[in-house]
């Protein structure tokens, strides 16, 4: 079933959908595997996979000088998504980002998803290089995420890029998008954010899946928000236990998320990582309850180095 009609539909009973990553180059899909047989024994609603095109990174010479080059270190986020839904016969759904890809890559992308029958789509605009202060879009690609939805619409509507006419249109494809509690890192302020989302409504997306975050009362207060400002669309709280001790100082930084006083107070005292994991696991637990509490029913967690926990989180949830 797709994504949005699951998200829509569901009023009176708890869903779960996770989030994995595409293997690195060369180490093969068992370890994927392994991790999505046990995400699937908790009946899932759907799998989204990440994507993440080539990256720049510097390859020494040998004569004292670098050479900067591209690299592509997790290839394959399609043909993932397809053996997901072939093997477990679950519900995928691919990220599709502007970085790294140009216009026509993106059309091929969706082609290639409309002959493997998925219709489910992350559409994002991907992260900037990490040299870049401010994200460049690639030659011939799109800057922003509204532009990658107005493509994609366009296919639905049966038109190439080019505004020449599918011959044979396939099925349309459901959009998702991101959001963010705690405002994009790039954004000037929260409200500019949410009228980007709220562009992104206007535009077609059917529902949105908010980026981590570990406060509840960010994402009541951004949701309630929402709603004042017209953005009717499902606003799927997005989930991700801390699993390490250095997660304290490496997720506010990579993710722009504020860790609350309580839980950092709380992973200072841990004396280890299986400690903190399961402090992890005890916070995120009550941190969904008190979402269920407040009428949120679908769930979407980032598995990420923490499979073991989310696993153990969820089965305390459905217990």
């Amino acid at each position: 079933m797709a994504v949005a009609k699951l998200v829509k539909d569901n009023s009176n009973e708890h869903q779960f959908s996770f989030e994995v990553l595409p293997p690195l180059k060369g180490t093969g899909t068992e370890g994927l595997f392994r991790d999505i047989e046990k995400l699937c024994e908790l009946n899932p609603a759907f799998i989204n996979i990440t994507t993440h095109h080539s990256e720049y990174v510097y390859q020494e010479l040998g004569d004292g000088r670098f050479e900067r080059q591209r690299v592509r270190r997790r290839p394959g986020t399609i043909a993932v998504a397809a053996a997901i839904q072939q093997r477990f016969g679950v519900t995928v759904q691919p990220h599709v980002i502007c970085s790294g890809a140009t216009i026509e890559d993106i059309e091929y992308e969706l082609l290639d998803l409309q002959f493997l029958g998925i219709t489910d789509l992350l559409l994002l605009r991907g992260d900037k290089a990490k040299d870049d202060r401010v994200f460049k879009p690639t030659p011939g690609g799109h800057a922003h995420t509204t532009d990658l939805i107005r493509q994609v619409q366009r296919f639905n509507e049966g038109f190439f890029a080019d505004g020449s006419p599918i011959k044979n249109p396939g099925p349309k494809f459901d959009i998702g998008v991101a959001c963010y509690p705690e405002k994009h890192e790039e954004a000037p302020n929260l409200e500019r954010d949410m009228l980007y989302l709220l562009e992104k409504q206007q535009l077609g997306a059917q529902y949105a899946v908010t980026q981590l975050f570990f406060d509840n009362e960010k994402y009541f207060l951004f949701v309630e928000r929402a709603r004042q400002m017209g953005i009717t669309i499902p606003i799927i709280p997005g989930i991700k236990p801390m699993a390490k001790l250095n997660q304290l100082t490496v997720v506010p930084r990579t993710f722009h998320c504020d860790i609350p006083e309580p839980l950092a107070r709380e992973i200072v005292k841990c004396q280890s990582d299986e400690d903190a994991r399961r402090l992890g696991i005890e916070w995120t637990t009550q941190q969904c309850r008190e979402l269920y509490d407040h009428g949120v029913n679908d769930i979407h967690f980032y598995t990420m180095g923490a499979v073991e926990s989310v696993v153990e989180i969820v089965k305390r949830l459905k217990g």
